[in-house]
Order: C-alpha cells, then sequence, then structure tokens
C-alpha cells in the first residue's frame, strides 16, 4: 500500500492557490503590520486607563466645586481662616491642643 503524501485529507485544501497566501497575510495581519492586533490591544488598553482616569479627574472636580460653593460664602472663609490659619478676632483666644501619638513615639524608641 503506497501512501500518497498529497492526496492526504489534511494536505488537499493546501492544494488552492488561495489559501496560503491568504494564511500568509492574516499572520502579517495579526502580527507584524503596524495596524496589527497586538497594536490594537495595546492602544485599547491605554484607552481603557485613560477613561480610567477621566472618571477620577471628573469627580476630583465635582468635590472641588463642592469645597468651592462652601468657601465662597462667608461662614465658610471664616472656618477656612480659623482652620487653616489661626486666625481669631478681636477680643478671642485660640488654644491649639496637640496629641502626641503613643504609637509613634513607642516605635521609634
Amino acid at each position: 500500500m503506497k501512501l500518497n503524501f498529497f492526496n492526504n485529507k489534511y494536505i488537499k485544501p493546501f492544494k488552492n492557490p488561495f489559501v496560503i497566501p491568504g494564511i500568509g497575510f492574516a499572520v502579517w495581519m495579526l502580527f507584524f503590520d503596524s495596524n496589527s492586533f497586538l497594536i490594537h490591544n495595546e492602544l485599547n488598553n491605554d484607552i481603557d486607563d485613560l477613561n480610567n482616569k477621566k472618571e477620577y479627574y471628573i469627580n476630583e472636580i465635582t468635590k472641588d466645586r463642592k469645597a468651592y460653593k462652601k468657601l465662597n460664602t462667608e461662614e465658610g472663609i471664616e472656618k477656612f481662616a480659623r482652620e487653616t490659619y489661626y486666625l481669631k478676632r478681636e477680643q478671642e483666644d485660640i488654644y491649639i491642643i496637640e496629641y502626641e501619638d503613643s504609637l509613634k513615639t513607642e516605635i521609634n524608641e
């Protein structure tokens, strides 16, 4: 019994003149082209990262707008000045009480 290599059922499709160039084209487009699948995948990951950053900054902008609205009132400005710069009114005393962190001092010793 003589086996003919070219009559094998797995080799027959490759006799078609369009199969081998088609496979070559597919491999080229998937891996080697400037618009390859790998580059598209990398760009899609970059787009996802940028969209996540965009959402983060939008949330930060809304927080800042709320803080701005609070500071835009007379009470907000006074509270900010008292807490940040320790400003006071005339005939008013301010006492700043600072607590030591006992765990921090134990670790450092």
